[in-house]
């Protein structure tokens, strides 16, 4: 064997054994303070998301039922009030991908959240009375709050 077909030969073994080495340190960061308060707040808002999901496919793609529309914004508020108090001031570690701002600028987060709590009431006032197109409006008000919300407190 030649010394080019030789190091071709050894160099293939060698990548992909780096290669093999690297795959298990790209995994998801776990969460292993007490509590999982990342985690956890985390999984809150996962929950609301698949809630509100399918509220506004129903909405964007005209396919309004309100019965299950008013099934998945009873699941959503019940998480409304959960993710809130886990962004305690020693939750800015890997999993979260809450910028720093969260804790630098509390007032503004804090404005935040009330929006979206008082957008949500209006939205599950809006589903009580039946009014498909307060309904419409109030989706996408909250829909709006989480855009704004994600734009100065989440890292994209």
């Amino acid at each position: 064997m030649t010394s080019g077909k030789r190091s071709r030969f050894l160099a293939w073994p060698l990548a992909c054994g780096i290669a093999l080495g690297l795959t298990g340190c790209g995994g998801p960061v776990e969460d292993t303070r007490p509590g999982q308060p990342v985690k956890t707040r985390q999984e809150a808002f996962k929950a609301m998301l698949r809630s509100f999901e399918p509220m506004g496919v129903m909405l964007r793609t005209d396919t309004y039922d309100a019965e299950k529309f008013a099934r998945h914004a009873a699941e959503l508020m019940q998480w409304r009030d959960t993710p809130w108090p886990l962004f305690g001031p020693d939750t800015h570690y890997p999993p979260s991908k809450a910028k720093a701002t969260v804790w630098s600028q509390t007032e503004a987060f804090e404005r935040e959240r009330q929006a979206f709590v008082a957008a949500l009431d209006e939205l599950a006032a809006a589903v009580q009375r039946g009014e498909r197109e307060a309904v419409r409006k109030a989706y996408f008000r909250v829909y709006d709050l989480c855009e704004s919300c994600h734009k100065d407190f989440k890292e994209r």
